[in-house]
């Protein structure tokens, strides 16, 4: 996925920095509040039948303790939230403690320092639920490996997360062997018995069937935003600048704004972008599309996909490109705010943290997303992102009364937005994690040591929104942003669908992403790429299409 920074927000305005320490953190895709990028896979290889998901999928039943936004989302948008919600307007999702007092090991990755066990936030949240939790925070940027090395032993915690980036090696034949089959407990009107879990966009739990069963508990993504076009709107605006709408203005623009001698240029490496404004088909496992004649054709078998390469090289060649996203080293959001970069793109997560950093250091700082445009004309196509990309899953050696026991951890922390709890889960105690001035939160150290943002809602979530008292015109850009694109958007082939490749063909398309950036800095050809395909072809691409065409005979009833 695009460039990350490296860096988490440190600014004490909670509201902002709540989950803008998560999604800005080393190592972690950028995601947004309860967000997610989608992927994975799961258990044996293929995936459940569109039968199959619907008799699996728990009942959706709207929350009546959700707080209504200040921005409702169009067109599917996620809905935004501009003012802070005063304590005796929440909402109200849990009453009294569900649990039994039983005891629990949760592990969850985590970006930065955890804090002492037994804190006053951890203790609160263990009393609101009725549990104890004993938390296994790992290093974010080693959790891969230790996540591998735990699912192959013995001693595997009562829950545990797997983010989408994870889903490597062994990892995903393990869920469906180390992993409760939820269903039981959740699929049809048994979620309602889990009010906040009955909440969560049925577009989540089409995502958590692994192996054919539901497995997973859901963090709910944005329904897209895995990658945004940012610009410096305070600079266009002074410069009487706007974005260009077509591919060939682009690059002039580009040509034209671009001063190496005083250090700015127009972009970074802008590939992802290209291959959204070219309407490229997804990454796995949704990286198929039609052809006339109905055969699958894969991602890099499509002119689109080698149109977007020539077109991002175009901009590398006009030297347009700042030199060290050239060189793929530093950090592109950190060269973007200092305006050395006019232009980058990143995943959404990116947005609100940047903002906060910004508002003291560069009081005229304004980022903002632009329209992407389609080619020759044509509107831009928007590819839907799987409803989920963070899971947390129940060991399957807990009887059955600690399995709902467990389920009880997860619908505490899916409370909706404008709730007690998602208030208490989101920022803690007031007067001991932050204080209100001037009618905002502001987080106090303890609060910044205690309250972190990858623990509960790694364990469930409500549905993705947009919220951010202190910055309410990050949230209007960005609501407004996703409501206009989502009128252009698509579901792509096998959309919702957790697929397990065979393991043989699982990683034979492993050099393309190297070899795109490649192409795009000119080091490799357009014909070196083709050559590519056609020996990823001969090496199981061709055997890989005939497994999708079965799955897609199955679901078709063919």
């Amino acid at each position: 996925m695009p460039n990350s920074r490296s860096v988490p927000s440190r600014r004490k305005f909670l509201a902002s920095s709540a989950f803008a320490a998560a999604a800005t953190a080393g190592g972690v895709p950028l995601l947004s509040a309860c967000g997610g990028d989608g992927g994975g896979g799961g258990g044996q290889e293929g995936a459940a039948s569109d039968q199959e998901v619907q008799s699996i999928l728990p009942t959706f039943q709207e929350s009546d303790a959700a707080f209504p936004p200040d921005i409702p989302g169009e067109n599917g948008a996620s809905p935004g939230y501009t003012t802070w919600i005063p304590d005796d307007q929440l909402g109200v999702s849990v009453p009294e403690p569900r649990g039994k007092g039983g005891e629990y090991t949760i592990m969850t990755p985590l970006w930065g320092t955890p804090p002492g066990g037994g804190n006053v936030f951890w203790t609160t949240m263990d009393e609101g639920i009725g549990v104890k939790i004993n938390w296994q925070t790992q290093d974010g940027m080693t959790y891969g490996d230790k996540l591998g090395a735990v699912l192959a032993g013995s001693d595997i915690p009562d829950l545990v997360c797997v983010p989408s980036w994870e889903m490597a090696g062994q990892i995903p034949q393990a869920i469906s062997s180390r992993f409760a089959d939820l269903g039981p407990f959740l699929s049809g009107d048994a979620v309602l018995d889990y009010p906040n879990l009955a909440a969560i966009p049925t577009a989540a739990w089409e995502s958590a069937i692994f192996g054919g069963a539901l497995r997973g508990l859901p963090r709910p993504g944005p329904p897209i935003g895995g990658v945004v076009p940012y610009f410096r709107q305070d600079i266009f605006e002074a410069n009487g600048w706007e974005v260009p709408t077509n591919l060939d203005d682009f690059v002039a623009f580009c040509k034209d704004v671009t001063s190496a001698r005083n250090r700015i240029w127009a972009v970074e490496d802008f590939k992802w972008s290209a291959f959204i404004i070219f309407g490229v088909v997804p990454n796995k496992p949704q990286y198929w599309t039609q052809g006339d004649d109905g055969a699958l054709i894969n991602r890099y078998e499509t002119d689109a996909y080698l149109e977007a390469l020539e077109w991002t090289r175009k901009l590398y060649e006009a030297d347009v490109v700042h030199p060290d996203a050239v060189a793929a080293s530093g950090d592109s959001l950190q060269r973007f705010t200092a305006g050395e970069s006019l232009m980058f793109n990143t995943g959404d997560g990116a947005w609100q943290g940047a903002v906060v950093e910004q508002r003291t250091a560069n009081p005229d700082f304004r980022m903002n997303a632009f329209d992407y445009f389609g080619v020759d004309g044509n509107d831009p196509v928007m590819y839907l992102a799987n409803g989920a990309g963070i899971w947390t899953f129940v060991n399957k050696n807990l009887p059955e009364e600690r399995i709902r026991e467990a389920l009880e951890i997860a619908n505490f922390a899916a409370a909706p937005y404008g709730t007690r709890e998602q208030r208490l889960r989101s920022y803690g105690i007031e007067g001991t994690h932050y204080t209100l001035e001037d009618g905002l939160p502001v987080r106090t150290p303890q609060g910044e040591e205690e309250v972190v943002p990858e623990t509960y809602p790694f364990v469930a979530c409500h549905g993705q929104v947009i919220a951010g008292p202190d910055t309410p015109q990050y949230v209007e850009d960005h609501v407004g942003w996703m409501s206009r694109h989502m009128k252009y958007t698509k579901e792509p082939m096998f959309f919702g669908r957790q697929v397990q490749e065979p393991a043989r063909l699982a990683s034979i398309d492993g050099e393309f992403e190297l070899l795109e950036d490649d192409v795009v800095r000119g080091r490799q050809s357009i014909r070196d790429m083709q050559n590519a395909v056609a020996e990823w072809r001969r090496n199981g691409g061709d055997e890989l299409r005939e497994f999708y065409q079965g799955l897609l005979d199955e679901e078709q009833g063919a």
